[in-house]
């Protein structure tokens, strides 16, 4: 803000909280000159979601002290914070052997989020595939019941021992212990239970006592189980 609107600013101030007018003139001007040097690089207002007079605003109306700079300036920091944590970062459109140039860009279009003159450009999520499914496409995996072709899965089998076990287990009819979180070790649904060590984290053949009694509680309150994909 320059000093015209940190004037403007604090003329609004005034009419909400009496207490901050300075009727001495000297005293004004200091007033006027301190704000001025600790907000100057705060902006009055942006196109989205700030404005210095609205938390200039909520400041008097739920604080019972008098408003310093300090109440604008760590609001404003804050914004900057959360605008460039959704912010991410967009291929430039220059060269990128230019080194300069492609800085410069990224350099620019943070500052822009940042100040609030233009919004947080965010990775697209995964889809969630609520997309309509070719209906061949769904009889056809219903039939073979897997998108991974049985002479695949067999290829893949000695490089993928765990899964292999588990698919094994399923097809026997016994219980997939690695489908649920495992109480004892905290091992995560799908990962292979393990013991620490003081090299650190050791994976384990077979896995604890515990979560398969936990997988078979489960299975039996919910006996029809889906076949591991």
């Amino acid at each position: 803000m320059d000093r015209r609107e940190i004037a403007a600013l604090l003329a609004y101030i005034g009419r909400l909280d009496p207490r901050t007018i300075r009727t001495d003139q000297g005293e004004a001007r200091d007033q006027l000159a301190q704000w001025h040097e600790l907000l100057d690089n705060v902006p009055m207002a942006t196109p989205h979601g700030w404005d210095a007079r609205t938390v200039a605003r909520q400041h008097i109306r739920l604080s019972p002290y008098q408003i310093l700079p300090a109440d604008i300036g760590r609001p404003w920091e804050s914004y900057r914070r959360d605008r460039l944590g959704q912010h991410t970062d967009p291929t430039p459109s220059v060269d990128p052997d230019d080194q300069a140039a492609w800085t410069a860009e990224l350099v620019g279009t943070r500052h822009a989020v940042a100040f609030g003159t233009t919004q947080p450009a965010q990775a697209r999520a995964i889809t969630s595939g609520r997309r309509q499914i070719d209906p061949e496409l769904v009889a056809r995996l219903r039939e073979i019941g897997s998108c991974i072709p049985p002479a695949a899965r067999a290829t893949l089998m000695p490089y993928r021992p765990v899964r292999a076990a588990r698919e094994a287990a399923v097809a026997a009819g016994e219980t997939d212990a690695l489908s649920v979180r495992c109480p004892w070790c905290r091992a995560l649904p799908g990962d292979p239970c393990f013991r620490s060590s003081a090299r650190g984290s050791v994976p384990l053949g077979a896995p604890h006592p515990s979560r398969r009694d936990l997988a078979d509680a489960e299975r039996a309150q919910a006996p029809e189980q889906p076949a591991l994909a």
